[in-house]
């Protein structure tokens, strides 16, 4: 395979597998020629059997959520992350978590770090397919189960001073019937008492609003 037609292949994705490439070639082959553009700077390893075209040749920079996505299979972007997406939390999140049934890794590549939380498989809900650039769909945790990841992952995570230090903003984008629901899936009094405090932390910043 010539590298003209790889770019005829893959020149309109973000991020392309090997699996894509092998049918009908020689499999050996198409992994060396991969190597060899690696080495010349022409593709970008991810992780193995993930790649993306260097920048002078993509047409679309992948997004971070979707290199995660990729990363990890049968994740999806979830506690800081989401919400710093949802616009909860003041601080952008320098790394994209994740959260899945997988063991923990993290991972650094060329667009950026990347991390997988270990969840286990019953509480692998509470997230949606949305699109976050044009043409790029990715599965993120609604912003109550985001917030409950991170909880439910961060010792100590249910108390009011580490509820607090999140400076948690636009709680009026939290839905306490959802939090509440989500929130029993955990079964545990941990999550209770979180959804309680951030019930309280919302009522506060009602209330704030309201006298301005």
């Amino acid at each position: 395979m010539k590298f003209e037609e790889l770019l005829s292949k893959v020149g309109g994705e973000p991020i392309f597998e090997t699996g894509f490439l092998l049918a009908g070639d020689d499999p050996a082959r198409v992994r060396r020629q991969l190597s060899r553009w690696v080495r010349a700077g022409k593709i970008v390893q991810l992780r193995r059997g993930l790649y993306a075209l260097a920048a002078p040749y993509r047409r679309t920079d992948p997004h971070p959520f979707l290199v995660s996505n990729r990363l990890f299979p049968g994740s999806y972007v979830s506690r800081e992350s989401a919400l710093a997406h949802y616009g909860l939390i003041p601080e952008y999140a320098p790394v994209v978590t994740a959260v899945g049934a997988g063991r923990p890794e993290r991972l650094q590549t060329a667009f950026g770090a990347h991390e997988l939380r270990h969840l286990q498989p019953r509480l692998i809900r509470g997230f949606s397919a949305e699109e976050v650039s044009p043409g790029q769909t990715v599965f993120i945790a609604t912003a109550e189960k985001a917030l409950l990841d991170l909880i439910y992952l961060t010792p100590g995570g249910d108390a009011s001073r580490f509820l607090e230090g999140l400076r948690l903003q636009h709680l009026d984008r939290i839905q306490p019937e959802d939090l509440l629901k989500t929130a029993s899936l955990f079964d545990t009094p941990k999550l209770r008492r979180a959804a309680g405090r951030i019930k309280g932390l919302a009522e506060q910043e009602r209330e704030e609003y309201e006298t301005l």
